[in-house]
């Protein structure tokens, strides 16, 4: 059963068209995040089915109605509100704000019963609001006012609760308490709901389904893993972003990335061996500071491969879940023999994952320096019966270096790329003073010294 279904909408302010040819649908279990960049149209969107805002094309219905053809007081039955802001020119008590909520469910005159009053109390318990109910709103604080809007929505039992981003003004604590009992009030089968979010991360964790919106267009709906891809935010918000699962609720969780700066040109090139997450912050880092970045083996699905691919850096894969062959090793291998440095991460090693660690030492035996973020001692992420912190051992015997954090990785390779940079000028310098003296030769010193 379709309870709310948006046909064809376009909607104007003016001659400005802001909504163009949106179609909608929601079904009992709904619980939809809107989403969308600045000016996509969310807010017109709702402003359209609350009533606020007559489509210029097209029809909504609501339980299979017209829902401009609808009576106010039946609207506000199955259809309830919790705007961005609300101005209150009164200073009512809480109480009161609430009980307006029952207002369509009396007749004209009719004083609260004892019905109304054990509903409103109710849901101010639920909205932990009821310490508020005889201050006037006016006096509480901005999300101790939202919190009473929200009960006043959930005092009017509709079906359908549209929410314009309503954690406006609300602490963590405050968000989370909110949301858990929306989400709770929307599993429960008894209000369905239509939400505006701006944060994405708190959309993927309560909502079951999302629409993305560009341009006034629905650029992508559905399932949220459909919809909340690392290519249609790109699309959407112009921004590069690392989808995964997240490891305590399980929900898609977004982590966006900033901006690529325009960085120094480094000749220095880096290696990084990294896995399950440990390499995605260091890439970005390594990225930024103009350092030539390959990365592998990694393992297709794992976070740093869907990082390493965001990012355009060439990397060496393996098979999803598997260990690494040979044949992989000796390609990793090849690459690292190009890179001016290794950068193992402090990351878990396996028996499937050993192979990387065995060919950072198989570098450091060619002369190529070897960095170790040691951030976590190797005792507790080594699940190899100790093979692996053998290797650790001996290249740190070799002269692998050994760093506490990204910070002092960093100074170390500033330190490299500069004796490089020197090195690499000395020779021009030298092979210069063994060409004849011409114009071009000395035009060529010239400009290197430059």
């Amino acid at each position: 059963m379709v309870l709310l279904n948006v046909d064809g909408i376009e909607c104007r302010y003016g001659s400005v068209k802001v909504l163009e040819t949106l179609n909608l649908s929601v079904k009992p279990g709904d619980f939809v995040g809107i989403l969308g960049p600045n000016g996509s149209g969310k807010t017109t969107l709702l402003k359209s089915i609350s009533r606020l805002l007559k489509p210029h094309k097209g029809t909504i219905f609501l339980d299979d109605v017209d829902i401009y053809s609808l009576e106010s007081i039946d609207v506000a039955k199955k259809l309830a509100v919790v705007p961005q802001d609300t101005s209150i020119g009164f200073s009512f008590k809480a109480l009161d704000i609430v009980l307006m909520g029952r207002n369509p469910h009396m007749s004209r005159f009719q004083m609260e019963s004892k019905k109304d009053m054990a509903i409103a109390k109710k849901v101010m318990l639920l909205t932990n609001t009821w310490q508020f109910a005889n201050r006037p709103i006016n006096e509480l604080s901005g999300g101790e006012k939202q919190r009473v809007i929200i009960a006043r929505a959930i005092a009017q039992e509709p079906k359908l609760l549209l929410l314009d981003e309503p954690l406006t003004h609300l602490d963590i604590m405050n968000q989370l308490e909110i949301m858990d009992l929306v989400k709770k009030l929307s599993s429960d089968g008894k209000i369905i709901i239509l939400a505006v979010f701006h944060d994405v991360n708190l959309a993927a964790r309560y909502c079951n389904s999302a629409i993305l919106l560009k341009k006034g267009k629905i650029f992508s709906a559905g399932k949220l893993s459909k919809v909340l891809t690392s290519k249609n935010i790109k699309s959407v918000f112009n921004v590069d972003a690392i989808v995964q699962k997240h490891l305590v609720t399980n929900s898609i969780y977004i982590i966006p990335l900033s901006p690529q700066k325009t960085p120094q040109y480094r000749k220095y090139s880096i290696h990084l061996i990294s896995g399950a997450g440990t390499g995605t912050g260091l890439m970005k880092i390594l990225i930024d500071e103009g350092y030539p970045l390959t990365t592998g083996v990694l393992n297709v699905l794992d976070t740093d491969y869907e990082t390493a691919k965001i990012l355009k850096i060439p990397v060496i894969a393996e098979a999803p879940f598997s260990p690494i062959m040979e044949t992989t090793r000796r390609k990793n291998l090849a690459i690292i023999k190009k890179a001016s440095a290794v950068v193992v991460a402090s990351v878990p090693f396996g028996y499937g994952n050993l192979q990387n660690l065995k060919t950072a030492r198989e570098a450091l035996g060619m002369n190529i320096p070897v960095y170790i973020i040691d951030e976590l001692p190797i005792e507790r992420r080594d699940f190899t019966n100790g093979k692996a912190k053998e290797l650790f051992d001996d290249m740190k015997k070799n002269g692998a270096k050994f760093v506490k954090d990204q910070h002092e990785l960093l100074a170390l390779l500033h330190v490299s790329d500069e004796k490089l940079k020197t090195i690499q000028k000395n020779d021009i310098k030298y092979e210069a003073h063994l060409l004849p003296s011409t114009p071009s030769n000395k035009n060529m010193l010239h400009n290197e010294d430059e």
